[in-house]
């Protein structure tokens, strides 16, 4: 089985780049050569973006791989694929992992007990429910990474595949 998606590391620091390639490169299982262009929302940084494509939960392990550097800005997504949810993870070095299971069509898929959870929270007035609902939803995330999306329009994109 086989499934897809798209790497964009936002910003990373210039002499990160040969280790992210290396980090990618292990999980996929293949030599990995990114095209790194700078990154105007962040002078000082480089950014890139590739296309993927390997085993079910390829996305996951990537997204570990690459959190231990905690001052990169990334995303990575993972297209459903027959019998397995999609996911979208994100990281930033101000609020760390974001993770999310994505459905067929590409909504974010949030598991019941999570929404019992912060329902329950709100009716006892521990949180307010649509902060919470915000959490779930990666709001956060998706702010403070706007403006690195913006920056990479027309940026170059590659194709990974991993060794099978």
């Amino acid at each position: 089985m086989s499934a897809r998606g798209v790497l964009y590391v936002h910003s990373a620091q210039p002499a990160l780049c040969p280790h992210i390639e290396w980090a990618v490169a292990g999980v996929l299982g293949i030599p990995v050569d990114l095209s790194w262009t700078p990154q105007p929302a962040q002078p000082g940084t480089v950014r890139t973006q590739a296309e993927w494509e390997g085993r079910p939960g390829t996305a996951a392990a990537i997204t570990s791989s690459l959190m231990g550097w905690q001052r990169i800005r990334f995303e990575i997504t993972e297209d459903a694929s027959p019998g397995v949810d999609g996911s979208r993870n994100a990281y930033t070095p101000a609020l760390g992992a974001f993770t999310a299971v994505v459905g067929v069509s590409g909504d974010i898929m949030i598991p019941e007990d999570r929404l019992r959870n912060v329902m329950l929270m709100a009716a006892q007035g521990r949180a307010a429910l649509e902060d919470e609902l915000d959490k779930l939803l990666g709001k956060q995330w998706d702010e403070e990474l706007e403006p690195f999306r913006y920056a990479g329009d027309g940026a170059p994109v590659r194709w990974l595949h991993a060794a099978v």
